[in-house]
């Protein structure tokens, strides 16, 4: 579909769906949005749904300005995908073993690694700017300047809430790998401090929403937050790179027979913010859930935990700032999910998956969600499909 257009206060609202189906509570957030006075442009994605602050979902272009609650807490949230030479011919039928090697690896929930993972012992995985990323550390927000030993052992694990890792199968029976994860704790310290220090200045103490304060141009405090943010990006990106680092040595040596090989990886993130210039404008774009889709860009696009998952390459449609959705989106709220399903249902849901099946995912269960196949009809004008991926081992945060 083609988008839907609402009027704003300062900018229209694109959405890429019916207007009809999307909940009261985030219809009234897009319209906050569309309030701020350095808006230039609002784009939802299909998978909106309400959020703190701003929707998930949507797509913010300010000028001169930039709302960090918008990013979230998760600065630099995204996916990584590889397609691998192993086909499901390759594959054992007992696949918990599988499972339980990737979990011994890569720590989920809060664990972290009992030493920091070093780049260098993997092959051929590029470590230039490293040692410059790591320098950088000390200039970030005080709240976390002594804390570089944890963010070092948490480079390389998952983290917990809809953060997983996958192993898929396309439509022609070639494996992939994909994890979804971002900046771990430093990240969300660094946004925490960060929304404070936006929700104390003066030119934000009349907003219509708090959670929609924001940091304008040439001010001390943009060019903090710009520092921490970017780095933190940074900290998501090697973070998913590290451990797909670590789940390819799984594979190798759970296929070692196989010689598994391994495609170029694909990374995006889904929460973060990008410099684009858009009508002759230098905008600060905010992706708050949703991916950059330019011409022939490649991007993920997972369903939940029993469903589909799509690789896409972008269309470039300036409309919607090159973007496209991020997932399915949660079409009921983790609480209500929990009320709603049962262990039971979630071992339905899941049947033919390799993956937790106990009380602490239920609030994961696909049924949380809305229909992927349905979230991407609505974007046909926003990205092509690639390959169509369903999962068959899945290892929760």
């Amino acid at each position: 579909m083609s988008y839907v257009e609402i009027p704003g206060a300062r900018v229209p609202v694109r959405m890429w769906t019916d207007p009809a189906t999307v909940e009261e509570g985030a219809l009234r957030q897009l319209q906050n949005v569309a309030t701020l006075p350095w808006i230039e442009g609002l784009a939802v994605m299909p998978d909106v749904h309400y959020g703190k602050g701003a929707t998930v979902g949507s797509v913010i272009a300010m000028r001169d300005a930039v709302c960090p609650a918008a990013v979230g807490v998760d600065i630099g949230c995204g996916m990584s995908a590889v397609k691998t030479s192993l086909t499901a011919n390759d594959l054992p039928g007992d696949l918990s073993r599988l499972r339980s090697r990737i979990e011994q690896a890569i720590p989920v929930g809060r664990g972290l690694h009992t030493d920091a993972v070093d780049p260098g012992r993997f092959h051929a995985l590029p470590t230039a700017g490293w040692d410059t990323f790591w320098s950088r550390f000390d200039t970030v927000a005080r709240p976390v300047h002594f804390r570089r030993e944890r963010a070092a052992l948490q480079m390389g694990t998952l983290g917990g809430g809809n953060h997983y890792i996958e192993l898929l199968l396309d439509s022609e029976g070639a494996v992939w790998l994909t994890l979804h994860s971002g900046s771990r704790n430093i990240g969300k310290e660094l946004a925490e401090h960060h929304i404070g220090v936006a929700q104390k200045l003066p030119h934000n103490q009349g907003l219509v929403d708090r959670d929609l304060a924001v940091f304008v141009a040439d001010t001390p405090q943009m060019a903090a937050y710009r520092n921490d943010l970017f780095w933190a990006q940074e900290y998501a990106k090697y973070n998913r790179t590290i451990m797909m680092a670590l789940l390819k040595d799984v594979i190798r040596k759970e296929f070692k027979k196989a010689k598994p090989a391994f495609e170029p990886e694909i990374s995006c993130h889904h929460n973060y913010v990008a410099e684009e210039r858009y009508d002759g404008k230098d905008l600060l774009v905010t992706r708050k859930g949703a991916i950059r889709a330019g011409a022939g860009e490649y991007g993920i696009i997972p369903g939940s935990m029993g469903t589909s998952s799509y690789i896409v390459k972008g269309l470039g449609n300036t409309a919607a700032f090159n973007s496209a959705s991020h997932g399915a989106g949660r079409r009921m709220s983790r609480s209500a999910a929990k009320r709603r399903f049962s262990t039971r249902d979630l071992e339905e849901q899941t049947r033919g998956v390799e993956c937790r099946k106990d009380s602490g995912v239920v609030d994961e269960i696909p049924g949380a969600y809305k229909n992927i196949d349905q979230v991407m009809e609505q974007q046909r004008d926003l990205v092509e499909v690639v390959a169509k991926l369903k999962q068959f081992v899945c290892v929760k945060g």
